[in-house]
C-alpha cells in the first residue's frame, strides 16, 4: 500500500500542521479545542486500531469523581489541597462533555454512585463515614450542593445484595455509554474538520530541521507540531514518562427480569465496580490480586481475576439469580505516583496529555482542551 500512494495521497493525508497520536477521549478533545479556536489549522488524528485502542470505548461507563475510600487513599497521596484540584479537574471535566455533546448523546444517567461495605469490612466502612462530612465540606463549592455523599443503608435490601453492610451514596455520580460518546466525539471533530485516520500504528518518530516525521505502518506523516495521547501506551513513543498501564478485565451478564441493581456501585476501594446496563449486570477490577500481572498493555483475562468477579456476583450482587457470563473484555488504563495527568512539551514541538489514571471518562475533556491550548500557544 505504502509503495502505490498517489501524488494526491501524499499531498492532503500525510502532511498536517498537528498530528495527534490517538484517537481516544484526550485526543479527539484535543483536536476540537484547537479547531475550534483556529479553523486553519490542519489537524490528523492517527488511531492504531480500528476502534480506540486503549480504554474509551473499553471502560465501564462511570461518570465518577471518586468514592470516599479512594478519595481518603488520593487525599494521602496529594494533601487537600491537591485533592482539591483533582475534584474540581473531574467534576469540570464532566460538565465540559456535557455541554460538549449534550447528555442524551452519551446517556448520561445520574442514578447515582455508591460504595459498598462488607462485614470484614468494618474498620473501613467506620472510617469513610467518619469522613463524609469532610468530604462533603471540601467538594461544596465545586460541585455547588451540600452532603453530596451520604449512608443509604436502607437501599441495601432494595438493591438485593446479600452481605453488604454499610451503603454510602454519592448522589452526583452517573453513568454513561462510552460507545455513543466516542461516536458524538468522532462526530463532532468531523465537523470541525479533524480528519481521522485509523489502523495506523506510529512506529516511531524524529525531528527535521524544519518539521517531525512519523514512521507508521501506512507510511511517513510531516507536521509541526506532535501531540501523543496515547495514555497507558505512551511508552511506546516516549518511554521515558512515570507511566504505568494497569489492565481493567470486565464481564457482562446474560439479562436478569426483573434486575434490582440501579446506579453505579464501588467496592473494595475503587479496585472492583459494578452497574446496570440492558437489565444486566457488567463488573470489572480484581487488578489488585495480581498487581504485577496487571501491569500490562497485553488485552485478555486471567483465571484469578475472572474466578473473583463471579464470585463476587454470585455472593454479594446478584445471590439469588440464575445467570450467564455472555461479554467479556479488557480495558488498558494508565497511573503514575503522582495522580495528575502528565500535560507538557517533552521535547521541542513534541507535547503528550497522558496518565488519566483511571478517570478518563472524567479527565479526558478538561485534559484534552489543555493540551489542545498548549499546542495553540505553541504555533
Amino acid at each position: 500500500m505504502t509503495n502505490n500512494l498517489s501524488y494526491w495521497e501524499k499531498k492532503h493525508f500525510f502532511k498536517a500542521d498537528v498530528i495527534i497520536v490517538g484517537a481516544g477521549i484526550v485526543g479527539l478533545n484535543a483536536a476540537i479545542a484547537i479547531k475550534e479556536k483556529n479553523q486553519k489549522i490542519d489537524v490528523i488524528v492517527l488511531e492504531r486500531g480500528f476502534l480506540p485502542s486503549g480504554a474509551s470505548t473499553k471502560n465501564a461507563g462511570f461518570a465518577c469523581f471518586g468514592s470516599i475510600s479512594e478519595l481518603i487513599e488520593q487525599e494521602k497521596l496529594s494533601g487537600t489541597d491537591g485533592l482539591y484540584r483533582l475534584i474540581e479537574r473531574r467534576w469540570k471535566g464532566l460538565l465540559k462533555l456535557r455541554n460538549l455533546l449534550g447528555d442524551d448523546n452519551f446517556n448520561y444517567q445520574n442514578y447515582g454512585g455508591y460504595e459498598i461495605f462488607g462485614a470484614n469490612q468494618r474498620d473501613l466502612a467506620m472510617e469513610c463515614v467518619s469522613k463524609m462530612s469532610h468530604f462533603n465540606g471540601l467538594i461544596e463549592d465545586i460541585v455547588n450542593k451540600k452532603d453530596t455523599y451520604g449512608l443509604s443503608n436502607a437501599k441495601i435490601k432494595e438493591f438485593g445484595f446479600n452481605g453488604v453492610e454499610e451503603l454510602i451514596e454519592c448522589s452526583l455520580e452517573a453513568q454513561i455509554d462510552p460507545a455513543k460518546m466516542m461516536k458524538a466525539l468522532f462526530s463532532k471533530a468531523g465537523s470541525l474538520g479533524v480528519q481521522v485516520l485509523n489502523n495506523c500504528k506510529v512506529e516511531k518518530f524524529s525531528n527535521a530541521e524544519t518539521h517531525i516525521v512519523l514512521e507508521t505502518n501506512q507510511g511517513n506523516f510531516h507536521c509541526n507540531q506532535l501531540l501523543v495521547t496515547t495514555n497507558a501506551f505512551v511508552g511506546e513513543l516516549l518511554p521515558d514518562l512515570p507511566v504505568v498501564p494497569g489492565r481493567g478485565q470486565v464481564v457482562v451478564t446474560s439479562p436478569i427480569k426483573n434486575l434490582k441493581v440501579k446506579g453505579t456501585f464501588h467496592y473494595d476501594k475503587g479496585y472492583y465496580y459494578f452497574r446496570n446496563i440492558d437489565d444486566r449486570i457488567l463488573l470489572g477490577g480484581g487488578r489488585n490480586l495480581d498487581f504485577k500481572t496487571e501491569e500490562t498493555t497485553e488485552f485478555g483475562k486471567t483465571e484469578l481475576v475472572q474466578k473473583a468477579l463471579i464470585k463476587l456476583l454470585k455472593e454479594v450482587i446478584i445471590p439469588d439469580e440464575d445467570f450467564k457470563i455472555e461479554h467479556q473484555w479488557s480495558g488498558i488504563m494508565a497511573f503514575g505516583p503522582q495522580l495528575a495527568p502528565i500535560i507538557e512539551e517533552v521535547k521541542a514541538n513534541v507535547f503528550c496529555a497522558v496518565r488519566c489514571n483511571g478517570m478518563g471518562i472524567a479527565i479526558g475533556s478538561q485534559t484534552g482542551q489543555e493540551a489542545g491550548e498548549m499546542i495553540l500557544n505553541s504555533l
